[in-house]
């Protein structure tokens, strides 16, 4: 286990009450959570754990020369040789150390890529129950797999998780060959699989799944558990019953690695995962009309505030009692005051703080919400509090039915009651606090297998959004004519489209990957290196597809990439740079973007009233740094908090059933 465990409490970790293995949640307080953050940062930095990784890498290389020489079926004993050691304790050594290297050996044979020594020690530490932090393109897939199958033979049931469902099903298929090879089987979990199917596929002994599936399955064994939740009640009800209680879907949350980690631990953690059904009230749905009629006659800021940064609406008393003289002539709801008044912060909120093109889309006369990290449709997702029935309304779609909450867990509850947890990631370090805090992960940073030759060109700041364009136009029209292809970040489905305009303006014919071809993000992202390519991507969509250069492109100085508007996290920036240069290859990043991107304006207000006025490079450099910092402190914050109120719920909840 890592070595942070223990060191700020008493005792080992206490497990939970399923009928299957898992911990509990743990026991702080501020100060523990505050002295583990610390810890985390200063264990990031430290050398002493790569140094124990390369010794641990280089023993496993100097097994090649043995391997290398024997027969297949002499590495299947091999294997079958180590496992009741591995099964008395995973990390037993020689065994441990003999164990990759078998699994390097038959990844040699079987899909012709033997493991670099950084990719070994990335494999060990999450074997180890860390958070790693490689660079792009460094090859995280395979990393994972000795991990993976050295758990599998030690007899853990092994979660692969990722962010969605094509890319469980393409790295489950990339590592079959070498799962076969051992006679582990291997499972696949899609979004439209059925229930029977779901529990023979979390039966294998490596099971791939994304991260919303894998959260979801297990709010559903909650459910199903209602209150049998010690295992000895769980045995007894079976055996009673005949056996016919087996209606959970996994086997327990033994060993999890997590692929693209600070996407789910991070990034989607500030919402929880909540698990519904939904009533259809005809009634209820005239409400949602007559709350938007009423709310366009409000006056800002006579009558309501808006705070974009933390996306709220403030009701004034004007503005309450304007409502109340509104709804007079109402029945029903609108003669409760508190209810009133809710509907129309939902109705404002709608109309002020949503954005179709940005926050959702619109598919078959449905709201479809867009993943602001990702960009892509999450098209199983809703808001809650009849915020989505109020949007719908806006729109003039179908208003789908209220939904009413069956069980809810976050992110980070739910990943920390796993026995082992691992993480890859390629930005990790800046959060290294969190994840010890928060999963107990310890993080470490991997070297490059390679020298990086991605350079940096400028950073350019633009008085407006008009400009922006224009000037990005221009910028890639004279790469084009070089026939560099030419990588181009955006935030949102709008600014996609904004940028597609002004190349087609330009007779420029770009490939647009956002949440309207979300099917189709892999193949774009695959071509994107090809000569003369230009790709326009919603943030980091496409995100875990190798972008390989052309021909001749590496001459032409390798994949360039234009950032368009900067992130509210730092790392995704870096994500998305991190898309040029991969395993030695050359690249070159650039910067444009306007002094009117929702960053300056929501954290940054104060710089930028004074970069309007005196506009250069340093002043604008840190204001983004400014605003930054900022948004990164509120995420964090907002995050502690729904874990907080997650845990407050479920005690209040007490008396009639635990919330997950």
């Amino acid at each position: 286990m890592p070595e942070a465990r223990g060191l700020l409490g008493f005792g080992g970790p206490r497990l939970g009450t399923a009928p299957y293995k898992e911990l509990a949640d743990p026991i702080n307080n501020a100060v523990d959570r505050w002295l583990e953050r610390q810890l985390g940062r200063i264990l990031a930095h430290t050398p002493f754990t790569r140094l124990r990784l390369r010794l641990a890498a280089w023993r496993v290389l100097r097994l090649q020369s043995t391997f290398e020489s024997w027969e297949d079926d002499a590495l299947r004993n091999e294997a079958e040789r180590l496992r009741p050691a591995l099964l008395r304790n995973e990390m037993a050594e020689p065994e441990l150390t003999r164990a990759f290297a078998l699994v390097r050996e038959v990844s040699w044979r079987t899909l012709g890529k033997r493991h670099y020594p950084v990719q070994l020690m990335g494999a060990r530490a999450l074997f180890e129950g860390r958070m790693v932090e490689m660079a792009t393109g460094e090859g995280k897939t395979l990393t994972a797999t000795p991990a993976a199958v050295v758990a599998a033979l030690a007899g853990l049931p092994v979660h692969v998780v990722t962010v969605n469902d094509y890319l469980a099903a393409r790295d489950a298929e990339e590592n079959t060959p070498i799962f076969d090879f051992f006679g582990l089987s291997i499972g696949i979990i899609d979004s439209d699989m059925d229930p029977q199917a779901r529990k023979e596929a979390y039966g294998c002994h490596i099971t791939y799944v994304s991260n919303k599936n894998l959260t979801f399955d297990y709010l559903r064994d909650r459910i199903s558990l209602q209150h049998r939740r010690a295992a000895a009640r769980r045995r007894t009800l079976d055996y009673l019953s005949g056996g016919r209680g087996g209606d959970l879907m996994l086997r327990g949350l033994a060993f999890a690695i997590v692929d693209e980690a600070d996407s789910v631990f991070v990034d989607e953690a500030k919402t929880p995962l909540i698990l519904s059904s939904s009533a259809d009230d005809p009634e209820a749905n005239a409400i949602y009309g007559q709350a938007l009629e009423m709310v366009r006659q409000l006056q800002m800021p006579q009558h309501y505030k808006i705070d974009h940064m933390n996306r709220q609406i403030t009701l004034e008393e004007a503005g309450k009692t304007r409502l109340a003289q509104l709804a007079e002539d109402l029945p029903g709801i609108w003669q409760i005051r508190k209810a009133r008044e809710e509907l129309g912060r939902q109705a404002l909120s709608a109309l002020c703080l949503f954005e179709h093109g940005k926050d959702y889309i619109i598919v078959d006369d449905s709201i479809q919400i867009v993943d602001e990290y990702t960009g892509r449709v999450m098209a199983d997702r809703s808001w809650q509090g009849g915020l989505h029935q109020m949007i719908e309304a806006k729109e003039g779609v179908e208003i789908s039915g209220q939904k009413y909450t069956l069980a809810r867990i976050t992110y980070q509850r739910f990943f920390r009651r796993y026995v082992r947890l691992a993480g890859m990631t390629g930005t990790g370090t800046e959060l290294a606090g969190e994840f010890l805090d928060t999963f107990g992960l310890p993080t470490v940073r991997i070297p490059r297998n390679r020298r990086l030759l991605r350079r940096h060109l400028r950073t350019v700041y633009l008085r407006t959004e008009a400009a922006k364009w224009e000037r990005l136009a221009k910028r890639v029209v004279a790469l084009h004519k070089t026939g560099q292809p030419v990588l181009i970040g955006t935030r949102s489905v709008e600014a996609s489209e904004a940028a597609e305009a002004a190349l087609r303006a330009r007779g420029l014919e770009p490939a647009v990957l956002n949440a309207r071809q979300d099917a189709e993000e892999a193949a774009i992202v695959s071509v994107a290196g090809q000569p003369g390519a230009i790709t326009v991507a919603t943030n980091i969509a496409g995100r875990g597809t190798d972008i390989h250069l052309g021909e001749g492109v590496r001459e032409m100085g390798g994949l360039h990439v234009i950032l368009t508007e900067f992130h509210e996290s730092s790392r995704i920036d870096r994500q998305l740079y991190g898309r040029a240069g991969r395993q030695g290859d050359p690249g070159s990043t650039e910067a444009i973007v306007s002094l009117e991107d929702e960053l300056f304006h929501r954290f940054s207000k104060t710089w930028l009233r004074v970069c309007k006025v005196v506009k250069t490079p340093g002043l604008c450099e840190r204001m983004r740094k400014s605003a930054q910092a900022k948004a990164e402190r509120e995420h964090a914050l907002t995050r502690r908090e729904q874990t907080k109120l997650d845990k407050e719920m479920e005690k209040s909840l007490a008396f009639t059933g635990r919330a997950e």
